[in-house]
């Protein structure tokens, strides 16, 4: 009986010990979570406030008074926007440069990233450092020569300066799938090289289905880049027929009077894709980018 007391004082202890462990980690827990919700609040207002302003009525919008829930929820702010103003179109020229764009960086992105991971010539790694030197130049300095260019070979006023650059390498795209190429194991391609495989073959069969989540985070990056691009379809388009919709939130906007209410309707809509894709492909860009360069 005495041989079995300091057991189980030893028992208790140990089990006290945990208890108290458990309710550390657990104080931790909430304390960062509640911090976690604090910040997220935060960087949350302002959509919910253009969200807000978007219900809103033309009189609410600029009164003294802030309120942020509406006194009448104006739903019809929404069908007035698509009624008024040619939201269709605007969605319509946002989507084809949008997809154009993301074709474009896959495309040209693999190819290039698939030379600079598996080949072997001369200069190849001098090359390689001068594209991504290429991403410290900041779009500004390039974009009157580039204004230039295609306006000199009749490309302006259309919405070719705006996607076919995309087919012609994208440095971030290229130093990602490069660097998930460069994980892929040679054995895979001289399996299909003995089978009778030709280079785009190997690309396609072999190298495409294992970077898809490098090809997700490319495409992703690409969508949210693309479809918020203002500047871009602000120097090269002057036709209202081809406006992007960030150019549409734009135009609510005169010399003598602001649409609040309509522009940050059009504004919501503009964001619920980004939305969307962002809660879908959120893992993606997880694992994409934590998966790079491993095997």
């Amino acid at each position: 009986m005495s041989s079995m007391t300091p057991v189980k004082k030893e028992g208790v202890s140990l089990e006290t010990t945990r208890r108290l462990k458990r309710r550390r980690v657990t104080k931790t827990q909430i304390v960062s979570f509640s911090l976690l919700c604090l910040f997220s609040v935060i960087l949350i207002f302002p959509l919910l406030w253009m969200l807000s302003t978007s219900l809103k009525a033309s009189h609410e919008v600029m009164s003294l008074n802030l309120q942020f829930i509406p006194e009448k929820i104006q739903w019809r702010n929404y069908i007035d926007i698509f009624e008024q103003y040619p939201v269709i179109r605007y969605i319509w020229n946002s989507l084809v440069i949008t997809v154009m764009c993301i074709l474009g960086k896959m495309i040209s992105g693999t190819l290039v990233a698939y030379g600079f991971a598996k080949f072997n010539a001369p200069g190849k790694n001098v090359l390689f450092t001068l594209l991504l030197a290429t991403m410290m130049v900041p779009w500004a300095v390039t974009m009157v020569p580039l204004f230039i260019i295609f306006k000199e070979i009749g490309w302006y006023n259309t919405l070719l300066p705006l996607w076919v650059p995309s087919f012609f390498g994208d440095a971030f795209s290229i130093f990602l799938l490069r660097q998930f190429i460069m994980g892929i194991p040679r054995e895979l391609e001289e399996a299909a090289k003995m089978d009778g495989a030709n280079v785009l073959r190997i690309i396609w069969s072999v190298i495409v289905p294992n970077i898809k989540p490098a090809l997700a985070v490319v495409a992703i990056f690409s969508f949210f880049y693309t479809w918020n691009d203002f500047l871009g379809p602000l120097i090269f388009l002057t036709d209202p027929e081809l406006a992007t919709l960030q150019l549409g939130i734009q135009s609510l906007r005169t010399q003598f009077n602001v649409e609040w209410h309509y522009m940050m309707a059009l504004s919501i809509v503009s964001i619920i894709p980004c939305l969307i894709v962002f809660f879908i492909g959120q893992r993606k860009i997880v694992n994409g980018i934590a998966m790079t360069g491993i095997k």
